[in-house]
């Protein structure tokens, strides 16, 4: 079925049966559907008025307890329009899920709700909780923060996927500003996950400018949220090469050299160089570098430093692909930043017929198929660089 027809179609529904009702309305901001976030704060309404109507009846103790004829119509058919929706829209973008505590509640009531003649309270049924500040529904794609004591959902955005992980951006109305959420695919064995959560734990004790800010792990969820980065070096070269000058493109390798040397001084090689894991945040004056995805950070003595991984991607140096990803050292990091520097000051990834002369020593140095003739650190790029005409 068509889900805008079935979004539709279940308003008109409960539009027959009841009025928009938005006392409930802040509960449902995370829904950025206007028509499924009108159902859902309706449906919130109508069923704490319900539900507290039925506690009137309850609790029953032994005995069973009469719930009017009227009223469990009125319930009935908003269980409908719930289990329409819901099955209607999982899967998709807007699917939702139903708090745990009332998707029980509506089983229970769907075994004595009746159509006619009014409905049986089953003996010994508890008064129930009526959630006045709780969301019942959420969308699937959605995170929960917790603001001075009060908790606010936000829907998820995917705007990208890892071998491990899937990206989402949101918005957090209390601060105004985007944030990430980075969340574990399901299916990870606990290997995998642990991986997934020595990267959080390594970018938390990383303290640069430099580096992505990283705030809080939920360990029930297998999430972490990160500050939001407006673009990759990738996508910001190629949007502005054009118009990017010497000055500019200098500026943008002095910061990525700034963030290697600072990490190296850590005693990590981030193995996993390249202009989608380096980000952009733009500001009206300037633009900062940060280094992002230290999955594959290479930790002395760690027993989740995989030995076979396989090296990935034009910035890896090839001689990886013969030698095994496990001799990963700093001269394969070099190489790999050679390229980065070529790629921001030039914009191009073919190292082949440079013009720029210093540009071209730099270069050959850092992509010597001889390592011991490269360069030995960032410190001595560092003072290469700046030699550059």
């Amino acid at each position: 079925m068509n889900v805008e027809n079935c979004i539709e179609a279940q308003y008109r529904e409960l539009m027959e049966c009841s009025e928009p009702n938005a006392e409930y309305a802040d509960l449902y901001k995370a829904f950025t559907h206007p028509h499924l976030r009108e159902i859902l704060t309706t449906l919130h309404h109508d069923l704490i008025l319900l539900f507290k109507r039925m506690n009137d009846r309850l609790p029953t103790g032994e005995c069973e307890a009469h719930f009017w004829a009227d009223e469990s119509r009125e319930l009935i058919r908003r269980l409908d329009i719930i289990n329409g929706l819901f099955g209607a829209l999982k899967g998709t973008p807007l699917a939702f899920n139903i708090d745990s505590y009332y998707a029980d509640l509506f089983l229970k009531c769907r075994d004595f709700l009746r159509s006619s003649g009014g409905s049986e309270l089953p003996p010994n049924m508890a008064k129930i909780d009526l959630y006045y500040m709780i969301p019942i529904f959420t969308p699937v794609s959605s995170v929960t923060v917790s603001h001075e004591q009060q908790e606010l959902t936000y829907q998820l955005k995917l705007v990208g996927e890892g071998s491990y992980a899937n990206v989402f951006k949101y918005k957090d109305t209390f601060y105004n500003r985007f944030f990430i959420l980075k969340r574990a695919k399901k299916g990870l064995d606990s290997k995998e996950l642990a991986r997934f959560r020595r990267e959080y734990d390594v970018m938390r004790t990383l303290s640069s400018p430099y580096v992505v800010e990283v705030y809080n792990y939920n360990s029930a969820k297998n999430e972490y949220i990160m500050e939001y980065m407006d673009d990759t070096l990738d996508g910001y070269i190629s949007s502005h090469n054009s118009t990017l000058d010497c000055k500019q493109r200098k500026s943008i390798v002095r910061q990525i050299l700034r963030a290697f040397e600072y990490i190296h001084s850590k005693g990590q090689l981030h193995r996993d160089i390249s202009p989608k894991n380096i980000l952009v945040k733009l500001y009206e004056d300037t633009i900062v570098i940060k280094i992002a995805d230290f999955g594959l950070v290479k930790i002395p003595n760690s027993s989740l430093t995989s030995a076979t991984t396989e090296p990935k991607g034009y910035f890896n140096d090839p001689i990886l692909a013969v030698e095994g990803f496990n001799t990963y050292n700093i001269e394969h990091e070099i190489y790999a930043l050679t390229r980065i520097v070529y790629f921001v000051m030039t914009g191009k990834m073919n190292t082949n017929n440079i013009v720029n002369q210093s540009l071209k020593k730099f270069v050959e140095k850092g992509l010597n198929p001889d390592r011991s003739k490269r360069f030995k650190n960032v410190s001595e790029m560092q003072i290469e660089f700046g030699n550059l005409t």
